[in-house]
Parts: C-alpha cells; structure tokens; sequence
C-alpha cells in the first residue's frame, strides 16, 4: 500500500466519514500549497503536546504548561455541583453549552455500547464513571442526566449506565434521568441546534 492509499485509509476510519469522503480529503491535501501541508502536518504531530485529557470530566481541552489538569468547565467554582451529565463524546459537551441552558458538570463515556456487541463496553470510561460519582456523592450529587444519542446504541448505553451504578447509589437520593424527547429519534446530540437540546434538558424525565 502506498502512502496516498495509507492516508486514505486512515480518512475512512474517522466517524462519520466514508470512503468517498476519505478519498476528496487525501486529494485536498495533495492540492493544498507546501507551506500548508508542513503547517497541517505539524499541527497533528504537536497536538498531544499542547491538548490535554481532563481529569474530571475527561474531555479534551488545549491548555498552557502552566495550567491545572482540569478543564474551564470544570475548574469553573459558579457550576453546579448538584448535577452530573453523562455524554458519549466531547463534542456533544460543546454542543450542549452552546444550549446555555445547563450549569452542572459532565463526564464523557467515550461513546456507546452497541446493541448487537455488549463487549464494546470495555473501551468505555465505566470504571471511572463510578469513582466520578462515589466522589461527588459527598459534595452533594442529587442528579445524574443522561445525555446519549436517541438511536438504540444510545438507548442500550443508557441501560449499560443505569446497570453500573445501581449499587454505588444505593442508600443515597439521586435521580437518574434522560433528555425530554425534543430530540427526534436516531439523532445524535453532535448535531442538534442549540434550540432542541434546550427543550430536551428542560423536559428530560
């Protein structure tokens, strides 16, 4: 395999994009200026060294050397501590602040558990999720909102989170709940307006 069918290979395994996609992005980067491609090239390679995991909530953030490992979010003493909101990826984070309409904290699962393939839950942040909670139970965690894309995986998710928590929260008063179904089914929260994730978390149940 030569490098163009390499980088085209690599193009495919990003979500969402196919093997069409895959292919007008590898041509782009064959048409882009020298000085663009270096730039380009250059970003990739130092993108771990200026972005970092949080260690809250485990999304990724760009931070300075200087700076905590926690996120603005995060690290923000106005949020309220009460609530805890569980996504599947770290763009749906930025698609629900865009919302303004939630003031909690979140935690990113890293994605779904997909219906036909159960095992698929050991890449997920499961383990931490736990230890997330049982810490925020003595700060006073009254509520855990489940934010998944509403599509089967998403809804197996759900059952897959509701499972791994049952006993940390036993004996403690928290809700768990969903988004309101001002969502369309099969949505990914990625790409809803800010309108309809508005009407989702105030209606969630």
């Amino acid at each position: 395999m030569n490098n163009l069918d390499k980088l085209i290979a690599y193009f495919e395994k990003f979500p969402g994009i196919g093997a069409r996609q895959a292919r007008r992005f590898a041509f782009h980067i064959l048409t882009m200026p020298k000085g663009a491609t270096s730039e380009l090239a250059e970003l990739i390679t130092n993108l771990n060294a200026t972005v970092t995991e949080c260690v809250s909530c485990h999304r990724f953030f760009a931070r300075a050397a200087s700076d905590l490992d926690l996120c603005t979010i995060c690290a923000d003493t106005r949020r309220d501590t009460s609530k805890l909101l569980v996504v599947e990826r770290d763009t749906d984070v930025q698609s629900i602040e865009r919302s303004s309409v939630y003031d909690g904290l979140y935690f990113v699962l890293g994605g779904t558990v997909p219906l036909l393939n159960s095992h698929d839950d050991q890449k997920l942040r499961g383990g931490a999720l736990k230890g997330t909670v049982e810490s925020r139970l003595s700060e006073g965690l009254s509520e855990i909102i489940l934010a998944f894309s509403v599509n089967p995986d998403g809804e197996n998710t759900e059952r897959y989170v509701r499972s791994l928590l049952r006993d940390t929260l036993e004996g403690h008063v928290v809700t768990i709940s969903h988004l309101g179904r001002g969502l369309s089914t099969g949505s990914e929260l990625e790409y809803a307006d800010p309108e309809t994730l508005r009407n989702a978390l105030q209606n969630r149940q």
